[in-house]
C-alpha cells in the first residue's frame, strides 16, 4: 500500500492550491490549516525556499467517527496535502494515505473509515487538472 498519492502538474502554484481546495470540498473536506513553509523559512531562518505548502484537510464527519471510536486518533488528524513547486516549474500535489496511520489501531471500524478517506483523497488529487 502506498503511503501517498502524487500528481505532477504544469500549472501555476496558486492555481493548484485553489483547484485542490475545490476538489477536496467536493469530497467533503475543508482546509483547516495551511502551513507556508517558504514563508516560515524566510521569516525564521532568512532562507529563500521554493513554493511549498502543507494543507491540513479535514472531513468533520469522518473525524468525528474516528475520534469517537478511538480518542487518541486525533493525533493523526488532519490529513496532510502537500503542494510544492520544483525548480523546473512543475507543481507536485501529494496527499497522504491515512490507511498508513489510522490502521495502526487494528480497529476494523477505523480501517473501513480510513479506506473511505483514502479513496476520497485519491479522487480529489486525481481530479485536479
Amino acid at each position: 500500500m502506498d503511503s501517498h498519492c502524487t500528481k505532477k502538474l504544469k500549472k501555476p502554484f496558486e492555481e493548484v492550491i485553489t483547484k485542490v481546495t475545490e476538489s477536496l470540498q467536493k469530497q467533503g473536506f475543508g482546509i483547516i490549516t495551511s502551513i507556508d513553509v517558504k514563508d516560515t523559512l524566510k521569516k525564521k531562518l532568512g532562507i529563500n525556499f521554493r513554493n511549498y505548502k502543507i494543507l491540513g484537510a479535514c472531513n468533520p464527519e469522518f473525524a468525528y467517527k474516528v475520534i469517537s471510536i478511538e480518542s487518541h486518533s486525533g493525533l493523526m488528524l488532519p490529513c496532510n496535502i502537500l503542494v510544492q513547486e520544483h525548480e523546473n516549474g512543475e507543481v507536485e500535489l501529494t496527499a497522504e494515505n491515512p490507511m498508513e496511520k489510522l490502521t495502526d489501531t487494528l480497529n476494523l471500524d477505523i480501517t473501513g473509515i480510513a479506506e473511505e478517506i483514502s479513496q476520497r483523497l485519491r479522487t480529489a488529487v486525481n481530479e485536479v487538472n
